[in-house]
């Protein structure tokens, strides 16, 4: 069975000291593709140089809503760096982390329009409304911009969407796919291809409505460890109902480990038990689940190509 983690924080200090063995185990566990999403412009840094170390590693770049006011006048401009770089060096990552002006990050440039074939996505951005890090306000502005930058880029988006009090269905819901609504729209009318692969929902906690809502505008739907819980009755009813052409498999590691695994550090190798939960609740085959899923990881991704 081939395999497909399309979320993985493997650049987080949880992974230091044997991060080379969890790549491996991975591998053994049959997985082709790993993608590190990212929260901050450091750790979009540290992801993109992580996901350059191994052929089977790519990143997302981008601002996470709990970190929104990291956001200044320059990180639009420095993430665009990053995306249209060849590589990216410790010593310009340092540079970059003391913040001297525009010289922050000195990378040499490749073609117009040439992205950093490692860099597959911008995220992971979204709205967070639980931890209120940040004013919804703040959180919508940075969203918006950074969808413009994932048009401007053609990469798609990967979407962090959390309600207040872990809802199901609420305020962020609401305002998300008002903004997504908003941008498809404008996508199409300009005959962007990104139309057709904007992004995905990743770690989907959300509603039935929501999630039809996404799908609608192409955006895939992610399923995480949580859909083995014992009492995640609801999100398995939700997984249940959607189609498998417009799924795809997360870690979320080190968060969110699957059952039999849960309460323990997560990990890329633990992806197969999502795949075989979703293949029980929707009466699949798991080799079909993980075929699917991957096929649809590299419709959405490209993975460099």
């Amino acid at each position: 069975m081939q395999l497909t983690d399309t979320h993985c924080h493997l650049d987080f200090n949880k992974f230091d000291e044997d991060r080379a063995a969890v790549i491996q185990r991975a591998i053994d566990a049959g997985l082709t593709r790993i993608l590190i999403p990212s929260l901050t412009l450091d750790s979009s840094l540290a992801a993109v140089k992580l996901a350059e170390s191994h052929p089977m590693l790519f990143a997302g770049v981008g601002v996470h809503p709990t970190d929104a006011k990291t956001w200044n006048d320059k990180t639009r401009k420095e993430l665009k760096r990053i995306i249209f770089s060849s590589s990216v060096t410790l010593s310009e990552a340092k540079s970059l982390t003391n913040n001297e002006g525009d010289s922050s990050l000195h990378v040499k440039p490749v073609a117009q329009n040439d992205v950093n074939k490692k860099i597959v996505a911008i995220g992971e951005i979204g709205l967070d409304y639980y931890w209120d890090a940040a004013p919804p306000d703040l959180q919508k502005s940075i969203l918006k911009e950074q969808l413009e930058l994932a048009e401007e880029c053609l990469l798609p988006v990967i979407i962090h969407l959390r309600e207040k009090d872990d809802a199901e269905q609420g305020a962020g819901a609401s305002d998300l796919m008002e903004i997504l609504e908003a941008w498809a729209s404008k996508l199409r009318r300009g005959k962007s291809p990104l139309a057709e692969r904007p992004g995905v929902l990743h770690s989907f906690a959300g509603s039935h409505q929501t999630a039809e809502q996404a799908i609608a505008l192409n955006f895939y739907i992610g399923v995480t460890g949580p859909v083995t819980f014992k009492n995640a009755v609801r999100k398995r009813e939700v997984i249940a109902s959607l189609p498998l052409d417009h799924l795809l498999i997360e870690t979320d590691a080190p968060f969110l480990a699957p059952v039999p695994h849960r309460g323990k550090r997560n990990e890329p190798a633990f992806v197969g038990h999502i795949a075989d939960k979703i293949a029980e609740i929707q009466s699949k085959r798991p080799e079909e689940v993980a075929a699917v899923t991957s096929a649809n990881a590299a419709r959405l991704f490209a993975w460099g190509d």
